[in-house]
């Protein structure tokens, strides 16, 4: 059996973070560098340069190219910071997934904090308040089962947050770029139909990755189709969703709330802390924001892993590589 011996590099702190036991998922025969994500210490830009596969998230023009490359992996599913044009036309761009299953825990968490006031509850009950005691009108909550939820996007994400979703009982609803087919779908939209589609769902779920064609999609007038009790959640990426548009909508409280885990803005290595956006979402009491965590897990980190490690072995073996989103041209 043909087998290669590669040389693996690992760039900048992202891949940094899926390095711990790595050795241990792939031959002894293959050589493993660690770089910065500046490549500017020593023997670093001459390593990055002679790379067999590169670990990394971006590839920009301030940057060294890759020029032996094979493979350029992202540890990751976006791969909107990578210019596939600087590739070298013999290099492949593959991603990982494996977070579909921590991001589809954290919407249907989100989704519950809404409808089971848990934390309220037990900090009224603290003061001797019994604020949801049963048996009170005023008590009376709502229940996630007896919602529809919408599915902008039918990839990797929304597949299992459809799974969840009927578990509890919902209706789904999805708008895709192409026509669905699902035994979880109770009803779907190609992306020409999206302003019927905002408006059909209590919550709008976003996990459309960033391109020319997604960036700003969900503009004011999808938002202002949507039902004025209605929450969007965002956990593809930020400017997926008009920046201003979502500002003034939830300001105006013109939709129900938001939950927003991907952003407009985002820390640098010279700038570590940052608002999330030029909007000041932090002072409206119907967001839930978080720092783009929801699909960090220490299961989503194996299995991406092992995705690395499964393309590295078959790129040794010259066979069909996985999760390819560019070939070699």
């Amino acid at each position: 059996m043909k087998f290669t011996p590669l040389k693996i590099v690992f760039h900048g702190q992202n891949a940094a973070n899926f390095r711990q036991g790595f050795d241990a998922l792939i031959g002894p025969e293959h050589q493993i560098v660690d770089v910065s994500d500046a490549l500017d210490q020593a023997g670093e830009r001459a390593h990055y340069e002679s790379a067999d596969v590169v670990i990394g998230i971006k590839l920009n023009h301030s940057m060294p190219v890759p020029l032996k490359a094979r493979l350029f992996h992202a540890p990751a599913a976006g791969t909107d910071a990578v210019h596939t044009a600087l590739l070298p036309a013999s290099c492949s761009l593959a991603n990982c997934f494996g977070h579909e299953n921590a991001i589809a825990e954290y919407v249907m968490a989100a989704l519950l904090m809404r409808h089971v006031p848990l934390t309220l509850a037990d900090q009224d009950l603290r003061r001797q308040q019994w604020t949801y005691w049963a048996g009170q009108k005023a008590a009376l909550r709502t229940e996630l089962g007896s919602q529809t939820m919408g599915l902008l996007g039918f990839g990797h994400i929304a597949q299992t947050v459809a799974l969840r979703a009927k578990a509890f009982g919902m209706r789904v609803h999805v708008a895709n770029r192409s026509p669905v087919g699902h035994a979880s779908v109770d009803q779907s939209w190609t992306l020409d139909g999206l302003n019927d589609f905002m408006g059909s769902a209590d919550a709008i779920v976003v996990s459309l990755p960033l391109t020319e064609n997604t960036k700003g999609l969900v503009d004011a007038r999808a938002i202002a189709s949507m039902r004025p009790d209605a929450v969007l959640m965002n956990v593809g990426r930020g400017a997926v969703i008009d920046e201003k548009a979502l500002y003034d909508a939830l300001a105006a409280r013109r939709i129900g709330g938001a939950v927003i885990d991907t952003w407009y803005q985002y820390p640098t290595p010279t700038q570590t802390e940052c608002a999330p956006s030029q909007y000041d979402f932090s002072a409206l009491d119907n967001v839930l924001m978080t720092p783009h965590m929801s699909g960090w897990t220490a299961g989503t980190v194996r299995r991406r892993q092992e995705t690395l490690a499964d393309n590295i072995e078959r790129l040794s073996r010259d066979e069909p590589l996985i999760n390819v989103l560019h070939g070699p041209r």
